[in-house]
């Protein structure tokens, strides 16, 4: 029988992070040493991501290491801790101590600078001022009640199927859909599998994982396959749906994205996502500060660990200028064409 392996994936990631914490009370001495010994040493050997992010972790260490010495501050040992986490260029990578939390520049930079959405275009012009929240999806018709247009900000927004159907059966006119989850920063993966549960299905495979399971770089366990919640015909929602995506698009966002590829209904429209497809573990330093980096990684359809960041299927450029002078947002707006002129 079939399993939707992404309860036993979330287990296993929750049974290292517990054992993790159960285990990693250092007994070594809380020196700078020591802590930043341990912290490259359990990235070295449990870090899921080392293939696609073509990082020389020897390397990194061989010019670090020389920084650190007994004696210094707390708050320099913290800056040549995070600059070697930084090298990572990952999402779920982090530092924690009291007074500060490290996190890596590349990622937020992108989710700045590459931003392809105006939420003030989106709610005044789109939405509309008297939008309807259902759960936590906000939605309107546009042209006429011939597009759904769903704006997602957060997969940690909770909906029932319940209230997912009813959105769908409000608009009856409704040729196609549009699920905005453009500077979706993440949340649970409970919500990617209820998102799919009006899509058309037969069980097929969404996408498939692995653990990091020894210290050299490529240990891993053998890859386990998520299955698609079954849906039946007369449920699904048959109609072309466009979701947007955009570099604001990290963690749950981006399995979402990479699960499309098994629905011929749906297509990635937009920008590129920025990754962060791998399940973090948690650990502390022989100094108290907590550390967390992704201990999984996951396969997309197509062979490939998108973890960099998941593509669309239409690239469409943001035209900022167009929303901040006339209101309009021209990728909802050429998605809508698309929509309207299917034949």
């Amino acid at each position: 029988m079939k399993k939707n392996t992404l309860s036993i994936l979330l287990a296993a990631t929750l049974l290292i992070t517990s054992c993790e914490k159960a285990i990693m009370t250092p007994d070594t001495a809380p020196t700078a040493v020591n802590t930043f010994e341990y912290l490259w040493h359990k990235v070295d050997q449990q870090y899921s991501m080392f293939d696609v992010k073509e990082v020389d972790w020897g390397a990194v260490y061989d010019s670090l290491r020389p920084q650190v010495h007994n004696g210094m501050t707390n708050d320099s040992l913290f800056l040549v801790c995070a600059k070697m986490l930084n090298t990572l260029r990952d999402g779920h990578v982090n530092l924690y101590s009291s007074y500060d939390i490290s996190r890596s520049d590349s990622i937020y930079y992108d989710f700045y600078t590459r931003s392809s959405i105006d939420i003030h275009t989106v709610v005044l012009n789109y939405l509309g001022i008297s939008y309807h929240m259902t759960g936590g999806l906000a939605h309107n018709g546009l042209c006429d009640g011939q597009v759904i247009y769903i704006r997602y900000s957060s997969f940690s927004n909770g909906f029932s199927l319940g209230q997912l159907r009813y959105i769908i059966n409000s608009y009856p006119e409704a040729q196609g859909m549009i699920l905005d989850i453009r500077d979706n920063g993440g949340g649970s993966l409970a919500n990617v599998d209820n998102l799919l549960r009006v899509m058309p299905s037969h069980g097929q495979v969404l996408y498939r994982s692995q653990i990091k399971s020894g210290p050299n770089h490529n240990d891993f366990t053998p890859l386990v396959e998520t299955y698609a919640p079954m849906v039946a015909d007369s449920l699904a929602f048959q109609q072309p749906v466009y979701v947007l995506i955009d570099r604001g698009c990290f963690s749950a966002a981006s399995v979402f994205a990479i699960s499309t590829q098994a629905y011929d209904n749906i297509k990635l429209v937009g920008d590129t996502t920025s990754g962060g497809l791998g399940l973090p573990s948690s650990g502390v330093l022989p100094n108290g500060w907590q550390y967390r980096f992704p201990v999984t990684r996951a396969i997309a359809l197509d062979g490939n660990n998108y973890e960099n960041g998941v593509p669309p299927d239409i690239y469409i450029a943001f035209n900022a200028e167009e929303a901040h002078l006339h209101g309009r947002d021209n990728i909802i707006d050429s998605v809508c064409q698309l929509i309207i002129n299917q034949k």
